[in-house]
């Protein structure tokens, strides 16, 4: 049997090696607060979209926190329970829900932000600041490249 050689890296292998280092030193914040790495994801797009009174669509909170519909369902479900979020009909059309942070979960926002922007801070001092916008330049391009509309699983889950 001939197995197949490849002539390049595997990138999302790397992508996803790099996420999980990055998440290492983001990890042990988060459970101090009593959040999962989802439930993050969702306060840091509220807290993101705080100035939006009326609060975010949930499929946009879906699209930005990267989570399918039937996950959000859940996370959105025990954030409610434990006082992050609230959630509501939309004022404009009562079929699709919106999202906000309570005062609990801005409060997270307001604490996590500080040690994630720590250890930012501290990954431009290693790499210098040209390299790491260099980096967000690079994935910014490859996402860009790679995605088309079609591709887009979260685009519309309301």
């Amino acid at each position: 049997m001939k197995y197949q050689t490849f002539a390049h890296r595997n990138l999302p292998r790397l992508l996803l090696q790099a996420r999980e280092a990055v998440m290492a030193h983001t990890r042990p914040s988060l459970r101090e607060h009593g959040l999962s790495d989802q439930q993050w994801r969702v306060l840091r797009v509220l807290g993101e979209h705080a100035h939006f009174t009326e609060g975010v669509e949930t499929g946009r909170v879906a699209r930005e926190a990267f989570l399918l519909g039937p996950s959000l369902t859940g996370v959105l479900t025990r954030m409610e329970r434990d006082g992050l979020i609230e959630r509501r009909r939309c004022p404009q059309d009562a079929r699709r829900t919106v999202v906000r942070a309570t005062p609990l979960g801005l409060s997270k926002v307001a604490q996590l932000s500080q040690a994630i922007e720590a250890h930012y801070e501290w990954m431009e001092s290693e790499l210098g600041k040209q390299k790491l916008a260099q980096l967000y330049q690079l994935l910014d391009t490859l996402i860009q490249l790679e995605t088309s509309p079609i591709d887009e699983p979260f685009a519309e889950m309301d």
